[in-house]
C-alpha cells in the first residue's frame, strides 16, 4: 500500500482501513503463534501499513 493511494481517501475510509489492518495483524499474530504462518514478512508489511495510516490520520488532525 502506497502513501499516495492513502492520501486520496477521506478520514472515514482511513479509519476503516486501519480497523481492517489491525484485524489482519491480529490474525497474522495468531497464525505465527500456532506456527501456521509461512511468510513472516507479512507481519512487517501490515505493521508498516498501520503506521502509514496512523501517520496520515495524525497529519490531518494536526492540520486543523
Amino acid at each position: 500500500m502506497k502513501a499516495k493511494d492513502l492520501r486520496s481517501k477521506d478520514a472515514a475510509e482511513l479509519n476503516k482501513e486501519l480497523m481492517d489492518l489491525l484485524k489482519a495483524q491480529f490474525s497474522l499474530r495468531m497464525q505465527k503463534a500456532t506456527q501456521q504462518l509461512t511468510n513472516t514478512t507479512q507481519l512487517n508489511t501490515v505493521r508498516r501499513d498501520i503506521a502509514r495510516v496512523r501517520t496520515l490520520l495524525q497529519e490531518r488532525a494536526n492540520a486543523k
